[in-house]
Formats: C-alpha cells, sequence, structure tokens
C-alpha cells in the first residue's frame, strides 16, 4: 500500500508551508506499510521555539485554507519544543532542533519510501547543521568581538 494522493497533498502543502517559514531538513515518509493509523509523516525543525510555533501555525493555516484540512488533534504546543499535528492522513512532526537530534526520527523511518517534495523543501536539507556550525562559530569568536574584534 502507498500513501493515498489526499495524503500526498496534504504533505506537499505542509512541506512548502514550512519552507516558508524557513524550517530546517523538511523530509516526509510514507508510513502506510507499517503504520495503519496515518499514511505519511513530515519532519521539520528549527533552532528555537518561537520559530516552531510560527511552522506550526503556518502549516496549520495554509492545510486549511488550501485544502480545508483540521488537525484532529495538536500536541506540544505549551513548550514548543515538540509539536505534533495529527490530520489523521498524515501526521506532522516540527521540532525544536535539539529534540530533533535527540530523538532521531528519521532512524525510526528511514526503511520508508521518502515522499517528493517541492524544492523549496528540498532545499533546506542540512541547515540545521550549517545553523549550528554558524553558531559554534560566533560562540567561539564571542570574546574577540566584545575586544571590538582585535586581540589584546
Amino acid at each position: 500500500m502507498t500513501a493515498t494522493d489526499r495524503s500526498t497533498e496534504l504533505i506537499t502543502v505542509a512541506a512548502q508551508a514550512a519552507a516558508d517559514k524557513l524550517a530546517h531538513d523538511i523530509i516526509a515518509y510514507d508510513v502506510s506499510d507499517v503504520l495503519s493509523i496515518t499514511d505519511a509523516f513530515l519532519l521539520a525543525s528549527a533552532p528555537n521555539d518561537r520559530q516552531v510555533k510560527s511552522i506550526v501555525d503556518e502549516i496549520e493555516e495554509r492545510l486549511n485554507k488550501e485544502l480545508g484540512a483540521k488537525p484532529v488533534r495538536r500536541e506540544g504546543d505549551r513548550e514548543a519544543r515538540w509539536v505534533l499535528l495529527d490530520y489523521v492522513d498524515i501526521v506532522v512532526h516540527v521540532q525544536h532542533s535539539e529534540e530533533r537530534v535527540f530523538y532521531a526520527l528519521e532512524r525510526l523511518w528511514k526503511d520508508c519510501p521518502e515522499i517528493e517534495l517541492p524544492a523549496d523543501a528540498k532545499a533546506t536539507r542540512g541547515k540545521a547543521a550549517e545553523y549550528a556550525d554558524r553558531q559554534q562559530a560566533a560562540e567561539e569568536a564571542g570574546p574577540l568581538r566584545e575586544l571590538g574584534g582585535e586581540l589584546r
């Protein structure tokens, strides 16, 4: 069994919405062969709680506006570290980058086929690692910045 056309349509709109809000590492899996409760998972991440909320809100708004879909369940909103939107046909996971690394959902679903995503969503692959590298470089350069960029 493969994901239905409706599931693929929902995934495509949700992935584009996440990409428009600068989500990192967007990927979708067809889990219909291994799970009976849903057809597909969409995974996305962001470097901070505020952006996680923004991505979730955009996905929810776009799926409602464009496809008339509303989640039957929304979890994790309060902490905004891992928000789950359950649309029955698909489940959307938007995680803080730290949770994404820790829980490594990709490892669980790596044997499932990936669902083709819009180009904007595919372009987000590797963005979390780039962001982490920039953050680390900024932290290491911190003492130099405080001295006006000069060694004294």
